[in-house]
């Protein structure tokens, strides 16, 4: 198996060995050594709203496939907790309800809606009962506006992950935003889910794979930042094309900005434009295939269908066939790395480093 490493130095570095995409090994391997130590999005506080709701969800369903339980307590608190009981390993929660207490279906335990043991029937004569494990194990939960994370070993503190786009646009309406189910699509691609993320994470390809895009962007204005677990592309609107009106204490104010595009280690992307936000999970299916979800947020309707945010669906089909193609030419014999543009393959060179780093 080759050593994955990248070199620090862009000008000098290597693309990371085509194995990472292709090995079945490796692509076990991420689920701990990458996606377990990551944030992952969970939904929004729209799904619990009210005291007594409980939202079952499978984080990275087909992948990761960690049974979770997001609810909302009578003090009005967010939990995310382990939806298996700590009795026999049944799922508690199969479809999202209004309750009171967490009762399994299988023997009756009880638990409250912070996951705390509440009660067992039969079970008076068990000793040294109960004890902590006999609670739900409870997850951090990272709150951005309305959204919601959690990770499921909370080794990096979540404010690395997001801090810098929180910043970067703290003048953003996050809590107006309005997920838009009739907006939203779920795209399969053949492809590994890396090779996804590094084609996002380069503006490179635009002019070449992308006319309609590259027509309200200028090329040549186009930048990318680089943060520790994350980075940001900024697209500039053409004269006359959608763009934000930046507040005065913008960082970015006085620029015609159509976009901010930006990633967070491993899988997400937040694209925000001047009609809201929409998210791009990419979800390993397996070492080959990953599925995209576009979930849709909208903040402003006036301004749907207008500028670098419009036409997402055709962006996606141009992008899916050039993922697609790299997935076959990778497997050639005749290509194990390739090299970076300095100037305009800096997110996909850090990306890169980051595999290198946690899948080492």
């Amino acid at each position: 198996m080759p050593n994955f490493t990248v070199d620090k130095n862009i000008s000098k570095a290597k693309t990371i060995h085509t194995d990472f995409y292709t090995s079945s090994k490796n692509y076990e391997e991420a689920k701990e050594k990458i996606f377990s130590r990551s944030w992952q999005l969970i939904g929004d506080t729209d799904k619990v709203k009210n005291s007594g709701d409980s939202f079952p969800f499978m984080i990275l369903e087909n992948y990761l496939n960690e049974p979770l339980l997001l609810t909302r307590d009578k003090e009005d608190k967010l939990h995310c907790i382990s939806n298996v009981c700590t009795h026999r390993g049944n799922l508690l929660i199969t479809e999202s309800c209004k309750i009171n207490n967490i009762v399994c279906k299988y023997h009756g335990r009880q638990f409250s809606l912070n996951g705390k043991f509440l009660s067992m029937p039969q079970f008076k004569e068990v000793e040294n009962f109960p004890t902590e494990s006999d609670n739900l194990h409870s997850l951090p939960l990272f709150n951005w506006g309305k959204l919601l994370f959690t990770s499921l070993n909370n080794e990096i503190p979540a404010n690395i992950f997001f801090s810098e786009i929180m910043k970067r646009i703290e003048w953003f309406p996050m809590e107006k935003l309005n997920y838009r189910a009739d907006l939203s699509k779920e795209y399969s691609v053949k492809a590994n889910w890396a090779l996804y993320c590094e084609n996002y994470l380069e503006g490179f390809h635009i002019p070449f794979v992308h006319a309609g895009l590259n027509s309200v962007l200028d090329f040549g204005e186009y930048t990318t930042e680089i943060f520790k677990y994350s980075n940001l592309q900024i697209g500039i609107a053409k004269k006359g094309e959608s763009c934000f009106d930046l507040p005065t204490t913008s960082p970015d104010y006085g620029k015609n900005i159509a976009a901010y595009y930006f990633w967070v280690f491993p899988n997400m992307m937040f694209n925000f434009y001047p009609w809201g936000l929409s998210i791009n999970i990419v979800k390993p299916i397996n070492s080959s295939e990953s599925k995209v979800e576009f979930l849709t947020y909208v903040s402003d309707e006036s301004k749907l269908n207008f500028g670098a945010g419009n036409g997402l669906d055709g962006v996606e089909m141009e992008d899916e066939e050039v993922v697609e193609n790299v997935q076959k030419g990778i497997r050639s014999r005749f290509y194990k790395h390739g090299r970076y543009s300095v100037t305009r393959e800096q997110g996909a060179h850090h990306f890169h480093s980051l595999l290198a780093k946690f899948i080492g």
